[in-house]
């Protein structure tokens, strides 16, 4: 294929409202990493949009909302505030370290918007056993907060419990958030939630003394409650951080995880596998509730409220963190998105066509890459996504692999140029990391690295710039990019 002028087959994608919700989680994730290390005290935000008490569920910490201080300012028994969650909520309230709002129905989750119940102003999602499907720009919101390091407490219940009737239930809708979001939907917390209606059973804690979750300020973890729900299925293999913590009789390792915890980008993930362990029997008059906060044969009371400290970033319950789960420690993690490219078109805002699978090209592993360039005649082309490199983090480096094949012959003219980027949430060239052109053609990829530890605790937009002349191609393909913290 060298030196040839070739026709561009790519994928044809409709990339201008991915474009669109990349461009704006750029200014969201911007927006979220100014705002949020301010953040005292821990700041939890509990959803009520999406038919948590439809049916006898009645999953809310008050009837007052937002803010369940207008019922009780001053909250000392689980009764002071109505609602089957009122025990979890006021056992956060004592504490003093933590501010605690509820999303009202008819609301809608968002990241980077103006209203107070903002995801950006908050250290920690909980979804309470949702009962309708999330929206696109609403799992855009979840999966940018999370990326960009806030903490977020997933609660199903078993499959079947379609408590409004929709069509769908919490396994399902949770299933839809992680697999089918603009953000990252090729497994992006490493765990999938099983079909599953399991009846009974307390399941148990690994040993692992290490634990923030399982040994937290609020107590120790020894076992669960299963009243009617699920479990689920490990792949670390794709998220290597997803650990199971407690598991189903009979179960350990990738299968029967009844808790487990991940992390996404710089923030925390926590999976409960049934609704009834937070249920403290006090809803509001007419719903069936069962006492599980309570139950004599778990800890369930620990184990919420550990989760919550973990998940909001806190170290201890001594109070004042600052913010967006995980900035006041670092998580090894790798932060890009769709990395490898193999979602196609998300997660990246491109000019057209640069995503593909097409056969003119080769990836270097899987089936897509990005290539941009290769018409033999002027014309630019760009690639770019948006991340925030966690403050607590000392190492940083991307990488990524890059091909270039080319149709001049000069050995001393870049007609051809290839330039790597850093910008900020003002379009502001940073740094330009590199520049490549046709006199750097070569066969096959080779991986390219940068230290970007110099811009922890910032926000910033990787750009690749491909400009191409008015004749002879060149092409620009690049595959299995990565930025690396820990």
């Amino acid at each position: 294929m060298l030196g040839l002028t070739r026709p561009r087959h790519r994928l044809t994608t409709v990339l201008t409202v991915c474009g669109l919700l990349a461009t704006g989680a750029a200014v969201q994730a911007t927006t979220a990493a100014t705002e949020a290390h301010a953040a005292t005290p821990h700041r939890v935000l509990f959803d009520n949009a999406h038919a948590e008490t439809a049916g006898n569920a009645d999953w809310i910490i008050s009837t007052s909302q937002p803010d369940p201080l207008g019922q009780d300012s001053t909250p000392s028994a689980e009764t002071d505030w109505t609602g089957a969650l009122s025990s979890w909520g006021v056992a956060l309230q004592k504490t003093g370290n933590y501010s605690l709002k509820t999303l009202p129905s008819g609301s809608s989750l968002s990241y980077g918007g103006s209203s107070s119940l903002d995801l950006k102003n908050f250290d920690t999602l909980v979804l309470p056993e949702p009962n309708t499907l999330f929206t696109s720009a609403e799992k855009t919101a979840i999966m940018n907060f999370v990326k960009n390091g806030g903490g977020l407490f997933m609660i199903s219940d078993h499959t079947g419990a379609d408590r409004n009737n929709d069509g769908n239930d919490a396994v399902e809708i949770l299933n839809d958030l992680m697999t089918n979001n603009s953000v990252d939907s090729t497994d992006p917390f490493g765990f999938s939630i099983d079909s599953l209606n399991i009846t009974s059973g307390y399941p148990a804690a690994i040993s692992d003394s290490t634990d923030p979750v399982l040994h937290g300020s609020f107590g120790t973890v020894t076992k669960s409650l299963i009243a009617n729900g699920t479990t689920a299925t490990l792949k670390p293999s794709d998220n290597s951080s997803v650990k199971g913590l407690l598991y189903r009789s009979g179960y350990s390792g990738n299968t029967g995880a009844f808790f487990l915890t991940s992390s996404f980008g710089s923030g925390r993930v926590a999976f409960w596998g049934d609704s009834s362990p937070i249920d403290d029997g006090t809803g509001q008059s007419g719903n069936t509730l069962y006492d599980g906060w309570n139950d004599s044969g778990a800890t369930n009371a620990a184990l919420a409220l550990n989760a919550t400290e973990w998940l909001s970033g806190a170290s201890g319950s001594s109070g004042g963190g600052t913010g967006g789960g995980g900035s006041t420690s670092c998580t090894a993690a790798q932060l890009l998105g769709n990395n490898g490219f193999e979602s196609g078109s998300t997660t990246w805002t491109t000019s057209s066509g640069v995503i593909t699978n097409s056969s003119s090209e080769s990836p270097r592993t899987g089936s897509y890459y990005a290539w941009l360039d290769g018409y033999g005649s002027a014309h630019t082309d760009t690639l770019s996504q948006t991340v925030t490199v966690p403050s607590a983090c000392t190492s940083a480096t991307l990488s990524f692999y890059l091909h270039i094949d080319t149709a001049e012959t000069t050995t001393s003219t870049a007609y051809d140029t290839l330039k790597v980027q850093l910008l900020n949430s003002s379009g502001t060239v940073l740094s330009t990391l590199a520049t490549y052109s046709n006199l750097n053609a070569a066969g096959g990829y080779t991986q390219r690295s940068f230290n970007l530890a110099g811009y922890a605790g910032q926000t910033v937009t990787l750009k690749f710039t491909g400009t191409e002349g008015s004749s002879l191609e060149t092409s620009f393909v690049l595959d299995d990019t990565a930025l690396n913290v820990s």
